[in-house]
């Protein structure tokens, strides 16, 4: 029995981190809004050590349509621009001597479709990785059997172990329906 629960547990744990992880990527996608969670992938170089933004500048939200970013040290204005240009951001930093600030562009009906399209792949993603631990965890609890596991008690695990399933992929469908949402909202 106790290792049966060690099994769901498992499966139920990584089943968590992949809604984790897809909370965290949506997070990224630029939703026409200000958010400076579009800024973390983002490493400058920071006297020969890279780093990120985060830990160079104070990122601010003035409004809805900008972020503010401002260097502690002011001679990192120029490197801070550079890697922002050289990011996939895709927004232009206005640099005026003190401060960068990024405007937010309005999102095209296109390109709202294009990010609902990619956020759509990414829960796809994380679904692939709830199949998997779901599938890990059917086929650890079928070996369980051989060593002395009784055969109901594994039936009934299985059964456990897709509602969890079921669990996490309603939770990866309203994450992705909340994240379409914020996008498609003008």
């Amino acid at each position: 029995m106790e290792e049966v629960k060690k099994f769901l547990n498992e499966a139920e744990e990584a089943m968590e981190m992949a809604v984790m992880a897809l909370d965290e990527k949506l997070s990224r996608i630029r939703a026409g809004r200000a958010n400076v969670h579009i800024l973390d992938g983002i490493k400058v170089d920071s006297y020969g050590a890279m780093m990120p933004l985060s830990n160079v500048a104070n990122i601010s939200i003035p409004d809805a349509r900008s972020i503010v970013i401002k260097p502690w040290d002011r001679s990192m204005l120029k490197v801070i621009e550079k890697a922002i240009i050289d990011s996939p951001v895709g927004i232009m930093p206005e640099n005026n001597g003190e401060q960068i600030r990024l405007g937010i562009p309005v999102l095209t009906e296109e390109r709202r479709r294009e990010l609902t399209k990619q956020c759509a792949k990414e829960a796809e993603q994380a679904k692939i990785s709830v199949r998997n631990a779901r599938r890990d965890a059917i086929d650890a609890l079928k070996k369980s059997v051989k060593n002395g596991v009784p055969e109901d008690v594994e039936k009934d695990a299985e059964g456990d172990c897709q509602k969890i399933h079921d669990k996490f992929i309603k939770k990866i469908d309203e994450v992705l329906d909340a994240k379409n949402k914020e996008i498609m909202t003008v």
